[in-house]
């Protein structure tokens, strides 16, 4: 049996638009950026073997996304760098980020509340349960990265509210009161519009892009006690994590 030929396409290939060309450059330089280092054009028109005119869509791409600036008689700068948020192990945020420098907290609302059944069902209460309801801004060296609500049930949530939250991550606090380690994370991420209040909560443009976590965290014994809606602001946080090949699940692929 003969082999079809694939024909091979590179970014040099005329029939491929300049657009589609400078959207691959951008996603490939993005990645860069999360240390702040960006070779000059002459360099980036060599690497990707492409032209200086796709090269300068792809950096204003970028631009656009409020990552670079291009400053005359300087050249391109660095001027958003986003930070990468692990996927694969379950820490707060002051954990995971704490190498890039101080996480604090604004405390804008705690308290008991009723909670509604979407809430209260997804924590295993009873319809009407109250629970401890936190909600934070979330800033790393002084910026806007987070809004917060936590809804947790209420004899872990209660002596939370007698702690400093402003200054500690409330996964660390839920191991230290209860003396039990957490165990495992249902986790949603999707991008949502950023509404007028959240924008200026975060400092952001209204109906830019926002990641929306909603994370339920159960204790190491399955018992869920902590539900959170994170809206992290999209231009400076990336979501990494590594995936494995279930080598059972591989016949059904």
């Amino acid at each position: 049996m003969s082999r079809t030929e694939v024909p091979v396409l590179s970014l040099t290939d005329a029939r491929r638009r300049r657009a589609d060309r400078a959207r691959q450059v951008a996603d490939m330089l993005r990645r860069r950026l999360h240390v702040g280092v960006l070779p000059g054009e002459p360099e980036l028109v060599r690497e990707f073997g492409t032209s200086r005119n796709t090269v300068r869509d792809a950096l204003d791409l970028l631009r656009a996304e409020g990552l670079i600036e291009r400053l005359p008689g300087v050249g391109t700068v660095v001027v958003g760098r986003k930070y990468a948020h692990g996927l694969d192990h379950l820490l707060g945020l002051a954990e995971t980020l704490h190498s890039h420098g101080e996480v604090t907290n604004e405390l804008r609302a705690t308290g008991l509340i009723t909670a509604p059944p979407a809430i209260t069902a997804r924590l295993r209460l009873p319809d009407g349960e109250p629970v401890v309801y936190i909600e934070r801004l979330r800033r790393l060296a002084g910026s806007p990265l987070s809004l917060d609500l936590t809804y947790l049930v209420r004899d872990v949530g209660e002596p939370l509210l007698r702690e400093d939250l402003a200054h500690n991550d409330v996964f660390v606090l839920i191991e230290r009161l209860t003396g039990t380690r957490l165990g495992t994370a249902d986790l949603t991420v999707e991008a949502v519009n950023a509404d007028q209040h959240s924008a200026a909560v975060l400092e952001a443009a209204p109906n830019s892009a926002l990641l929306m976590v909603e994370r339920l965290t159960h204790l190491a014994d399955g018992r869920p006690v902590d539900l959170e809606y994170i809206r992290f602001r999209g231009d400076r946080l990336a979501m990494r994590g590594t995936a494995r090949r279930d080598p059972a699940e591989e016949a059904g692929a």
